[in-house]
């Protein structure tokens, strides 16, 4: 029987839905676990993105009432590319650096 991929969430972005490609092209996602995952680690890529733009727009640094602090949108960035980060380990996406080992749930094409 032939994987067929599943469709994009229409809410995705640019950065969620090449992610989105790329796993669902490159791997087959057989639990319902990762199937629920895989939409989220997308949507934080675009969120990443997001922030990121913000960072760009208004830079690292803000005036607050204790002085100029570190840019919430840099702190959620952070936070979100941690997020980002175990989603991939918990879909067991491998890096480019570092080649797959052991069992995962989701498995290439």
């Amino acid at each position: 029987m032939a994987y067929t991929p599943i469709p994009a969430p229409s809410d995705l972005a640019d950065s969620g839905r090449a992610l989105w490609l790329e796993v669902t092209t490159g791997y087959v996602i057989d639990t319902e676990a990762d199937r629920l995952q895989h939409p989220q680690l997308c949507r934080t890529a675009d969120l990443c993105d997001t922030l990121h733009a913000v960072v760009l727009e208004q830079g690292p640094l803000a005036e607050s009432s204790q002085g100029i602090r570190t840019h919430t949108a840099v702190v959620e960035l952070r936070h979100q590319r941690v997020v980002l980060a175990r989603l991939l380990v918990a879909l067991g996406v491998p890096s480019q650096t570092e080649p797959a080992r052991g069992v995962y749930a989701i498995r290439g094409v």
